[in-house]
Protein backbone atom coordinates (compact mmCIF):
# COMPACT_ATOMS: atom_id res chain seq x y z
CA UNK A 1 0.00 0.00 0.00
CA UNK A 2 2.56 2.30 1.28
CA UNK A 3 4.67 1.87 -2.57
CA UNK A 4 1.13 2.24 -4.29
CA UNK A 5 0.53 6.06 -2.10
CA UNK A 6 4.53 6.69 -2.65
CA UNK A 7 3.96 6.53 -6.63
CA UNK A 8 0.86 8.31 -6.53
CA UNK A 9 1.82 11.39 -4.72
CA UNK A 10 5.68 11.29 -7.03
CA UNK A 11 2.60 11.33 -9.88
CA UNK A 12 0.71 14.18 -7.98
CA UNK A 13 3.95 16.32 -7.88
CA UNK A 14 5.29 15.72 -11.38
CA UNK A 15 1.97 16.87 -13.00
CA UNK A 16 1.95 20.11 -11.38
CA UNK A 17 5.68 20.53 -12.39
CA UNK A 18 7.06 19.86 -9.09
CA UNK A 19 8.71 16.91 -10.31
CA UNK A 20 10.38 14.68 -13.33
CA UNK A 21 8.26 13.93 -16.23
CA UNK A 22 8.33 11.59 -19.27
CA UNK A 23 8.70 13.08 -22.52
CA UNK A 24 6.43 12.44 -25.46
CA UNK A 25 6.12 14.27 -28.94
CA UNK A 26 2.52 14.38 -31.20
CA UNK A 27 1.46 15.95 -34.18
CA UNK A 28 -1.44 18.74 -34.34
CA UNK A 29 -2.23 17.79 -37.83
CA UNK A 30 -3.48 20.62 -40.25
CA UNK A 31 -4.84 21.59 -43.66
CA UNK A 32 -5.77 24.88 -45.74
CA UNK A 33 -8.55 24.87 -47.79
CA UNK A 34 -9.51 28.26 -49.53
CA UNK A 35 -7.93 29.94 -46.47
CA UNK A 36 -9.58 28.15 -43.92
CA UNK A 37 -7.73 26.01 -41.60
CA UNK A 38 -8.92 22.45 -40.74
CA UNK A 39 -7.53 20.19 -37.73
CA UNK A 40 -7.37 16.40 -37.45
CA UNK A 41 -8.34 15.20 -34.60
CA UNK A 42 -8.16 11.48 -33.31
CA UNK A 43 -9.66 9.24 -30.45
CA UNK A 44 -7.70 7.35 -27.63
CA UNK A 45 -8.13 3.94 -27.60
CA UNK A 46 -9.24 3.80 -24.23
CA UNK A 47 -12.01 6.61 -23.49
CA UNK A 48 -12.69 7.57 -27.12
CA UNK A 49 -11.86 11.03 -26.06
CA UNK A 50 -11.00 13.56 -29.19
CA UNK A 51 -6.85 14.34 -28.93
CA UNK A 52 -3.79 14.65 -30.94
CA UNK A 53 -2.08 11.96 -32.39
CA UNK A 54 0.99 11.15 -29.43
CA UNK A 55 3.17 8.59 -28.07
CA UNK A 56 6.74 8.10 -26.89
CA UNK A 57 9.82 9.18 -28.83
CA UNK A 58 11.22 6.67 -30.33
CA UNK A 59 14.89 5.55 -30.44
CA UNK A 60 16.77 6.70 -33.38
CA UNK A 61 14.47 9.58 -34.02
CA UNK A 62 13.81 12.88 -33.48
CA UNK A 63 10.96 14.05 -31.24
CA UNK A 64 9.37 16.08 -34.15
CA UNK A 65 9.69 13.00 -36.58
CA UNK A 66 8.77 10.61 -33.78
CA UNK A 67 5.10 12.79 -33.98
CA UNK A 68 4.92 12.62 -37.97
CA UNK A 69 5.25 8.29 -37.35
CA UNK A 70 2.48 8.67 -34.30
CA UNK A 71 0.47 11.14 -36.99
CA UNK A 72 1.03 8.16 -39.42
CA UNK A 73 0.17 4.76 -37.38
CA UNK A 74 -2.74 6.61 -35.26
CA UNK A 75 -4.51 8.94 -38.29
CA UNK A 76 -3.28 7.54 -41.62
CA UNK A 77 -1.62 11.00 -42.62
CA UNK A 78 2.07 11.77 -43.99
CA UNK A 79 2.98 15.38 -44.41
CA UNK A 80 5.29 18.25 -43.56
CA UNK A 81 6.50 18.52 -39.64
CA UNK A 82 7.65 21.44 -38.10
CA UNK A 83 10.89 21.06 -35.84
CA UNK A 84 10.14 23.54 -33.30
CA UNK A 85 6.80 22.72 -31.29
CA UNK A 86 3.82 24.95 -31.33
CA UNK A 87 3.21 23.67 -27.34
CA UNK A 88 2.78 21.30 -24.58
CA UNK A 89 0.84 19.75 -22.10
CA UNK A 90 0.58 18.02 -19.25
CA UNK A 91 -0.91 14.23 -18.93
CA UNK A 92 -0.35 10.97 -17.96
CA UNK A 93 0.56 7.69 -19.90
CA UNK A 94 -1.89 4.96 -19.82
CA UNK A 95 -0.10 2.46 -17.37
CA UNK A 96 -0.44 0.88 -14.32
CA UNK A 97 1.24 3.98 -12.50
CA UNK A 98 -0.49 6.83 -14.87
CA UNK A 99 3.10 8.61 -14.83
CA UNK A 100 3.15 11.85 -15.58
CA UNK A 101 4.29 12.95 -19.33
CA UNK A 102 4.72 16.36 -20.93
CA UNK A 103 3.95 16.02 -24.85
CA UNK A 104 4.81 18.66 -27.16
CA UNK A 105 2.93 18.86 -30.10
CA UNK A 106 4.37 19.52 -33.55
CA UNK A 107 1.92 21.43 -36.39
CA UNK A 108 1.81 18.85 -39.21
CA UNK A 109 1.00 20.08 -42.64
CA UNK A 110 -1.02 17.19 -44.44
CA UNK A 111 -0.10 16.29 -47.64
CA UNK A 112 -1.51 12.84 -48.00
CA UNK A 113 -4.57 11.04 -46.47
CA UNK A 114 -4.51 7.08 -46.47
CA UNK A 115 -7.38 5.00 -46.59
CA UNK A 116 -6.01 2.62 -44.66
CA UNK A 117 -3.36 3.03 -41.74
CA UNK A 118 -2.14 0.65 -39.09
CA UNK A 119 -4.51 1.55 -36.34
CA UNK A 120 -7.88 2.41 -38.36
CA UNK A 121 -10.18 -0.18 -36.66
CA UNK A 122 -8.94 0.61 -33.04
CA UNK A 123 -9.63 5.22 -33.34
CA UNK A 124 -11.89 7.26 -35.09
CA UNK A 125 -10.28 10.77 -36.84
CA UNK A 126 -12.21 13.63 -37.81
CA UNK A 127 -11.17 16.71 -39.77
CA UNK A 128 -12.72 19.70 -37.75
CA UNK A 129 -12.90 23.58 -37.67
CA UNK A 130 -11.30 25.55 -34.68
CA UNK A 131 -14.77 26.22 -33.33
CA UNK A 132 -15.70 22.42 -33.69
CA UNK A 133 -12.15 21.59 -31.90
CA UNK A 134 -13.11 23.63 -28.85
CA UNK A 135 -16.67 21.58 -28.28
CA UNK A 136 -14.45 18.13 -29.13
CA UNK A 137 -11.46 18.76 -26.92
CA UNK A 138 -11.99 18.25 -23.34
CA UNK A 139 -8.31 19.60 -22.36
CA UNK A 140 -7.92 23.38 -22.05
CA UNK A 141 -4.15 22.85 -22.66
CA UNK A 142 -4.80 21.17 -25.96
CA UNK A 143 -6.80 23.38 -26.99
CA UNK A 144 -4.81 26.31 -26.14
CA UNK A 145 -1.94 24.67 -28.46
CA UNK A 146 -4.84 24.76 -31.40
CA UNK A 147 -6.04 27.66 -31.28
CA UNK A 148 -2.10 29.08 -30.87
CA UNK A 149 -1.64 27.29 -34.46
CA UNK A 150 -4.64 28.98 -35.88
CA UNK A 151 -3.36 32.39 -34.90
CA UNK A 152 -0.32 31.88 -36.34
CA UNK A 153 -1.81 30.18 -39.27
CA UNK A 154 -4.13 33.44 -40.32
CA UNK A 155 -0.97 36.11 -39.47
CA UNK A 156 -0.84 38.42 -41.96
CA UNK A 157 2.47 37.23 -44.13
CA UNK A 158 4.79 40.05 -42.78
CA UNK A 159 3.48 39.60 -39.36
CA UNK A 160 5.08 36.04 -39.40
CA UNK A 161 8.04 37.51 -40.81
CA UNK A 162 8.28 39.67 -38.10
CA UNK A 163 7.86 37.14 -35.02
CA UNK A 164 10.24 35.26 -36.66
CA UNK A 165 13.08 37.84 -35.66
Amino acid sequence: MFTSITQFLRNLFALHGQGPCERQSGALPYRMIDGKASYLLITSRRSARWMFPKGGIMRGKTPWESAAQEALEEAGIEGEVETTPIGSYRGAMNDENQTPVIVDIYPLRVDLEHDEWREKHQRQRRWVSIEEAQCLLDDPEKLAIATALERRLHQPAGMVRQAAH
